[in-house]
């Protein structure tokens, strides 16, 4: 009795895995759509200091001006 139960889990667990794996077979390779997303386009902006074009929202905004790093916008405005 107890060597037919290890049987019967041993076969179930294996069905399992075959299925899994067949199904995985037959999804497209590409990526998700759900999972993929396309970039986004971001505005950029010059640096004043260097002239670099930086994600506006990564730019430091000081008197007016953008500048790509702190240092830069400290170097500008002495």
């Amino acid at each position: 009795m107890g060597r037919l139960l290890v049987i019967v889990i041993g076969a179930f667990i294996i069905y399992l895995l075959l299925k899994g794996y067949f199904r995985n077979l037959q999804r497209p390779a590409g990526p998700h759509p759900e999972t993929h997303r396309s970039p986004v386009a971001e505005n950029m902006v010059r640096c004043v200091h260097c002239g670099v074009n930086v994600p506006k929202t990564e730019a430091i905004f000081s008197r007016g001006e953008f500048f790509c790093t702190d240092e830069h916008r400290q170097q500008h405005q002495q």
